[in-house]
C-alpha cells in the first residue's frame, strides 16, 4: 500500500484532498473556481458522485493525461477535464437554472474570508478604490445548494487568518457554509459558531487558536486530518 506524508503535500493538495472526504456516494457536487476544482482527482475509492461545473458539465471526471485533454471540456477554472459515462455538456443558462433551482446537493468553493456565521465572502477586494473581479455563479451557489463546503487556505500569504469572526468584505452568501476545510484544520459550522472537528498532525489547538482570527469550541472526539 503507497504511504503519504502530508508535510510533502502542497495546501492546495492537502485541502481538495480533504474536500473530497466531505462527499457521499450519489451526491450532485458542484465544483467551485480555484482549490475546489482539484477536488474531483480525489474522490476516495468507492464513492461516486455527479460532479458539476458552472460553465455547463454534469459528470465530469478527473483531470485527464496530457495528450487527453479537450480544450471544448473544461472545469470552472478552464482546466482539462475527463467525461463520465453518461455526462453531459450544456449551455451556460441550463447550467445555472441547475443551480438555482436545487439539483446540486453540495458545492466546494473557495474563499476570500469566512465566519463564525458561516457567512463567505468570496468573490472581491477592493484594489485602487474599486471592488473586482465580479460575483459569478457563487451567489446562486450559496442560496440554491444543501450544503456549502468552503475549501481555503487557513490564512492568506502575509499570514492573516481567512477565517473571521466576522466576514469584512462583501458577503457572496449568508450562513450558507456547513463546513470549512483548510490546509490545518476542519471546522463544522453549527448554530452557536464553529466547532474545530479535525487538526493537521504538526499543529495543536493552541497552534489553530493562533492563526485563526474566530473562536471556536473543541470537538469531543477532535482528531488528526483524515486524507486517505
Amino acid at each position: 500500500m503507497l504511504e503519504f506524508n502530508i508535510q510533502e503535500m502542497s495546501a492546495r493538495e492537502i485541502i481538495a484532498r480533504r474536500a473530497a472526504r466531505e462527499l457521499r456516494d450519489g451526491e450532485v457536487v458542484n465544483l467551485g473556481l480555484g482549490i475546489p476544482t482539484q477536488t474531483a482527482n480525489y474522490l476516495p475509492n468507492g464513492v461516486n458522485v455527479i460532479f458539476h461545473t458552472e460553465n455547463g458539465a454534469f459528470g465530469f471526471g478527473p483531470k485527464p493525461d496530457h495528450d487527453l485533454a479537450d480544450s471544448d471540456m473544461t472545469n470552472a477554472g478552464c482546466e482539462p477535464i475527463t467525461m463520465n459515462p453518461g455526462a453531459s455538456i450544456m449551455d451556460l443558462t441550463t447550467s445555472l437554472g441547475a443551480m438555482r433551482k436545487g439539483y446540486i446537493d453540495v458545492t466546494i468553493l473557495g474563499g476570500l474570508e469566512v465566519d463564525t456565521q458561516g457567512n463567505l465572502a468570496n468573490w472581491a477586494v477592493k484594489r485602487n478604490g474599486k471592488w473586482w473581479p465580479g460575483i459569478g455563479g457563487a451567489m446562486d451557489l450559496c442560496y440554491g445548494t444543501q450544503k456549502v463546503i468552503a475549501a481555503i487556505n487557513h490564512t492568506e500569504k502575509n499570514g492573516t487568518p481567512k477565517i473571521k469572526e466576522r466576514c469584512t468584505l462583501p458577503l457572496t452568501g449568508s450562513r450558507c457554509v456547513k463546513t470549512i476545510v483548510t490546509d490545518k484544520a476542519v471546522f463544522d459550522v453549527v448554530e452557536t459558531g464553529l466547532i474545530l472537528r479535525e487538526h493537521a498532525p504538526d499543529l495543536s489547538v493552541a497552534d489553530i487558536e493562533n492563526i485563526t482570527d474566530a473562536s471556536f469550541q473543541v470537538a469531543d472526539d477532535l482528531c488528526e486530518m483524515v486524507l486517505f
